[in-house]
């Protein structure tokens, strides 16, 4: 019976048992469509990935990104886990690993950096494959009825509720304190009727929650809710982050600036994830997302397919 080798990693932390964990298929030659999608489900992590050769020789790899229900074109947490992976390996596809790699995804191409200590590999920092995308706006009840709050506390100051995305749209809200997001449910009935009324806005409805510290505007804790993708939340998510993270700079009046973001996430699921973002804004445009994460190895073996 042909097997599948795998490695499961934690992203977003130094703890294992901790951050957002991440299945990675370091040579997913020979697996079909159904059979990563099938993986991907009996994994059940917010995403799996699969390594194959690039299509271009010029980068390193293909990399496909699944959730338990469909594939998908960009998420942070797996492009960060699976460099580390990869990272770990002396080569990839016959071709020495470096310091840098370039991974051919459906948003794009991802440039990832590695982060090393001595020279052990860390964890590591990627791009945004896109500029910013501001969507639609959302109404602030359909928000609070998808997360189980009262609409009060949804702050339209800054922004009102949004989508926006540098490669995977999410709707985005800010909200006004730390125990209403706390206290925020998903109720499944109300995300389908939110994803009626936006469909082709995002992927099934994401909300991702965020509230800003008073002291620093950039210290930011976040939580994420996808139940129509069988994500009941997410401990972290590195590609509503840089979408976040865009927009405030964005809508900050500097026309210049470089603004390091600190998101906090999975606190209220016991796995805790610390998500640094930079971000570059030039003319009044962001022009470039970094997002940089460690992670610690937790599982290796085989799957059966």
């Amino acid at each position: 019976m042909p097997t599948a080798d795998f490695v499961t990693v934690d992203v977003f932390t130094t703890e294992r048992f901790a951050g957002n964990p991440l299945a990675v298929v370091p040579d997913a030659r020979g697996l079909t469509d159904r059979q990563m999608q099938q993986i991907a489900i009996e994994f059940g992590y917010a995403e799996s990935t699969f390594v194959l050769p690039p299509e271009n020789p010029q980068n390193s790899a293909r990399v496909r990104i699944f959730t338990p229900t469909m594939e998908i074109p960009f998420a942070g947490h797996p492009n960060v886990g699976t460099a580390y992976v990869l990272g770990q390996r002396a080569d990839l596809f016959g071709r020495p690993v470096g310091d840098t790699l370039r991974f051919e995804e459906i948003a794009g191409l991802v440039e990832i950096k590695l982060l090393r200590e001595a020279a052990e590999v860390i964890g590591a920092t990627i791009r945004a494959p896109r500029p910013l995308e501001i969507g639609v706006e959302i109404e602030p009840g359909l928000i609070a009825g998808c997360v189980s709050i009262d609409t009060k506390h949804i702050r339209t100051t800054g922004h009102k509720p949004v989508f926006a995305s540098v490669g995977l749209a999410f709707a985005i809200a800010e909200l006004d304190g730390l125990e209403p997001l706390a206290a925020a449910r998903p109720n499944i009935t109300l995300f389908r009727e939110a994803a009626a009324r936006h469909a082709g806005a995002g992927l099934d409805f994401p909300v991702f929650l965020y509230v800003r510290s008073p002291e620093n505007p950039f210290a930011i804790r976040a939580r994420m809710f996808a139940p129509l993708d069988n994500v009941m939340e997410d401990p972290a998510t590195g590609s509503a982050s840089a979408a976040l993270s865009a927009l405030l700079v964005t809508r900050a009046p500097e026309e210049n600036a470089q603004a390091h973001v600190t998101i906090e996430q999975g606190v209220e699921m016991g796995r805790r994830s610390i998500i640094e973002l930079d971000v570059v804004k030039a003319g009044g445009t962001v022009t470039d997302v970094a997002i940089t994460g460690r992670c610690v190895p937790v599982m290796r073996g085989s799957i059966d397919v």
